[in-house]
């Protein structure tokens, strides 16, 4: 019963975008007033039914609710899809998931608020905008790795003709740049997705004693192979993995490299396309300049936020071998897009422009932390400083959908006004739009990562984590935050302070309106609330990432460190693939 409940609550909460788009669909044509109205409140019951779920039993009348302090999967729920393949339609949610539909659910809430100024083509934009918000919400429950990829795809195209159409004067270069990295990140993850399923084999995982969440189909007997995320997880770090060895022990090799090494790689780069990171972002300022301001609040807000959601749910748990070689690389990586987008976001002297590569070096955090793998023989396998890791990046990726949607929106309200994003004529905003400037203060100083505002949290846990892994990334990391500190002050000073504005349309910088003020108001809100009271977030997240930790943790002791053991003849030792981590 209780199964069928939660199988109904979370199909709901999915598809009830897509229901409203499909009714926008028989709407008559002049109701463009009616059909944003009808949008929004779609996209509040999405919301107030996941609020719903995440509030205790006394406050909430939903049968099905997310229960804190928690580390395994909740209202897990299958049904049969394409039974030839073990294609199931798989559901389920646990504290790594959670948080991130909260904030789906809250930013397409006020991002569809924030369409008001939006004329053109009415209906359209509304349908593609809730099947946008299905295809988020998907990619978040899903548990079976093809209806994982079907929702990722989902949301491809709405963003490309929402941006395309809705866009700015280089929408359609914009909405091309985007749809083609995306897409070429798909096919990787695509490729890898078939590598695994080919591979896998449910007979070991029965052999193991292995069973899986309660509510959860795996497999039937037409096929061994399986696309369950939470069976490939098992598969990966099983002694004799069947992504490394087949049936007789013998390695699977292809190109000197594991099946299990390429997916992990192909995934990777998939997911860092989408985070975005250098070299793969090039494509995130174009598309952002360009998206109308709605748009921006959802692609920085919630896609970037998929990337890392990829990497901490399907990369690391099914591929451990490859991240612990590849630890370096990943930690690379979110370092270099730390550095390089502060310094690009300093160059930068349009507004929107500035924010867009903030979002590069925010997200690199979040890279980092998720690589800093520090559980070696030399710790005596302590995962504490992993997983406050990985707790700080996934506090950054909420602190991050928080601020990024607030300047995103905070830039329209002016560019709307306007009509241009040039820093330098800009100035003595302060004195025409007071209520404006102090909620831009407010927000800007949340991603800069002011000590008492959600910025602060996950960067200086992602700091404190990495000085166990590589003292070097970690002085570095920390050596950012000054360069974040001195772009968003220089633009504070720029917009807000300083002389008079010298640019066009002066006479139509006017307050905010109320709407405007409803919108900012809650995200500054809660960037203040998980500031100074981070629990309301570790509560919900922390059981299931500090597990997922030392789930691998454990593969690292018990099948990692005696294979290092046995190649340590052969050259190879316990510090090999992972540079500096005893540093």
């Amino acid at each position: 019963m209780e199964s069928a409940s939660s199988f109904v609550l979370l199909s709901l909460v999915i598809f009830l975008p897509t229901a409203g788009a499909l009714s926008i669909c028989f709407l008559p044509k002049g109701r463009e007033e009616f059909v944003k109205l009808f949008s929004f409140y779609v996209t509040v019951a999405v919301f107030l039914l996941t609020v719903l779920m995440a509030l205790p039993a006394a406050c909430s009348p939903l049968p099905v609710r997310f229960a804190p302090h928690t580390a395994a999967m909740q209202h897990a729920s299958s049904m049969r899809w394409i039974e030839s393949f073990n294609i199931f339609y798989t559901l389920g949610v646990d504290g790594i998931s959670f948080p991130l539909i909260l904030l789906t659910s809250f930013l397409s809430m006020l991002a569809m608020w924030a369409s008001w100024p939006i004329t053109k083509h009415v209906k359209a934009y509304c349908v593609l905008f809730l099947l946008l918000e299905t295809g988020m919400l998907g990619v978040f429950m899903a548990l079976d790795f093809f209806l994982f990829y079907v929702f990722w795809e989902v949301m491809l195209l709405p963003m490309y003709f929402l941006i395309g159409v809705w866009g700015g004067p280089r929408r359609e270069y914009a909405a091309i740049k985007f749809f083609l990295f995306t897409l070429v990140g798909s096919v990787m993850i695509l490729v890898a997705m078939l590598m695994l399923y080919f591979n896998s084999d449910v007979n070991r995982l029965a052999q193991s004693g292995w069973k899986a969440p309660q509510g959860v189909e795996v497999a039937n007997t037409r096929s061994s192979h399986t696309f369950n995320l939470t069976a490939l997880a098992e598969m990966g770090q099983m002694k004799d993995s069947p992504f490394d060895f087949d049936e007789k022990g013998q390695e699977k090799l292809l190109w000197g490299r594991s099946i299990q090494w390429w997916a992990f790689l192909l995934l990777l780069i998939g997911f860092l396309i989408k985070v975005p990171a250098v070299p793969v972002h090039t494509w995130l300022p174009d598309a952002h300049v360009e998206a109308p301001t709605p748009i921006s609040m959802i692609l920085a807000g919630i896609l970037l936020k998929m990337g890392g959601y990829g990497i901490i749910r399907i990369c690391y748990p099914i591929c451990p071998d490859a991240a612990y070689e590849l630890a370096w690389f990943v930690c690379t990586i979110g370092t270099v897009s730390m550095v390089y987008g502060a310094f690009a976001a300093m160059a930068q002297k349009d507004f929107k422009r500035l924010v867009a590569y903030s979002s590069v070096s925010h997200m690199g955090y979040v890279v980092l932390g998720l690589g800093a793998w520090s559980i070696t023989a030399g710790n005596l396998f302590a995962s504490d400083y992993w997983k406050m890791g990985m707790n700080g990046a996934m506090f950054q990726m909420i602190a991050h959908g928080l601020s990024s949607a607030g300047m995103f929106f905070l830039v329209g309200v002016v560019y709307d006004r306007v009509h241009h994003r040039d820093l330098d004529q800009f100035g003595g905003l302060f004195a025409k739009m007071p209520v404006y400037s102090g909620l831009s203060f407010g927000i800007f100083f949340a991603a800069l990562g002011l000590p008492g505002l959600c910025g602060f949290i996950g960067e200086v846990f992602v700091v404190l984590s990495v000085w166990s892994y590589s003292t070097a990334l970690a002085v570095v990391a920390a050596s950012v935050v000054i360069l974040t500190a001195g772009y968003i002050l220089w633009t504070l000073q720029r917009v807000y302070l300083g002389p008079e504005y010298r640019g066009p349309h002066g006479d139509a910088l006017k307050p905010m309106t109320g709407r405007e003020i409803a919108i900012a108001v809650p995200l500054l809100a809660f960037a203040i609330l998980f500031g100074v009271y981070p629990k309301a977030v570790f509560n919900y997240m922390s059981p299931s990432v500090n597990q997922t930790v030392d789930d691998l943790g454990a593969w690292m002791r018990e099948v990692k460190q005696p294979q290092l053991k046995v190649g340590s003849g052969e050259g190879r030792s316990g510090e090999s693939g992972v540079g500096s981590q005893e540093s």
